[in-house]
């Protein structure tokens, strides 16, 4: 046998050292692959943390919007009770008792970002509101004015969730 040694082809023997300026470059392209895959994740970070708040938000809008004929009812028991219940205290209760529930309903949504859309006396406006009538333009009245409230609307930031049913001045 002889005493010969063959050189490790993986120990780098053999090949030049690489120059300076290529390991600087070598350098640079690292930095910069290290710091876009750091922005892409960050990126990534962000979109799923804003997807899954989107996806939070559109929830509770459904569940909103399903709850919504609830306070429509409220309000029509409300109303169908105005007349007459002062001679029966017991009626008298029973309509304090739904106006305080219709105000803890309306104060958790209000807490929740829900908010019922402006409607009489305001400006017609297609994005909240949706015109089931009109009525000519008299005193006191503008071209494009809501006179009356059909059905409330609501909306939830700048989501709308049911537009305001409305009665529109035109002429």
């Amino acid at each position: 046998m002889s005493s010969e040694t063959i050189p490790n082809p993986d120990s780098g023997a053999g090949t030049p050292a690489p120059s300076p300026d290529a390991l600087r470059q070598e350098r640079d392209d690292l930095r910069d692959r290290l710091l876009r895959t750091s922005a892409d994740f960050d990126n990534y970070r962000k979109r799923t943390e804003r997807e899954r708040r989107d996806q939070a938000e559109y929830a509770a809008a459904d569940l909103v919007k399903d709850l919504l004929p609830v306070v429509d009812n409220l309000d029509r028991a409300l109303e169908a009770s105005a007349g007459g219940v002062d001679d029966d205290p017991r009626l008298t209760a029973l309509r304090d008792g739904v106006d305080m529930v219709r105000r803890q309903f309306l104060d958790t949504l209000q807490r929740r970002g829900v908010e019922a859309i402006p409607a009489v006396g305001e400006t017609f406006d297609p994005v909240w509101h949706e015109a089931l009538a009109t009525e000519p333009v008299t005193d006191g009245l503008t071209e494009g004015q809501i006179t009356s409230e059909i059905r409330r609307g609501y909306r939830m930031g700048q989501r709308l969730l049911r537009a305001a049913m409305v009665k529109v001045a035109q002429s």
